[in-house]
């Protein structure tokens, strides 16, 4: 009766271990995904490229007059 008794106590304690071990496995994900960079606008993002010279002043007069629309 003993042996079994002994047996109990140590599925409990893995049981308790399993259900932490998940709390802060889902915590973790939560804190990981609500931290997502936050949405950048299309004219800003052709300024930028204007700024650092990837495209011409035509190509961004061009894309800022198709982005007002």
């Amino acid at each position: 009766m003993m042996f079994f008794g002994g047996w109990m106590i140590i599925f409990w304690v893995v049981i308790v271990a399993l259900v932490i071990w998940g709390v802060v496995s889902l915590a973790r994900r939560g804190i990981s995904t609500s931290e997502a960079p936050p949405r950048r606008d299309p004219l800003d993002i052709a300024r930028e490229r204007y700024a650092r010279g990837e495209i011409k002043k035509e190509e961004f007069e061009e894309l800022k007059k198709n982005l007002s629309r």
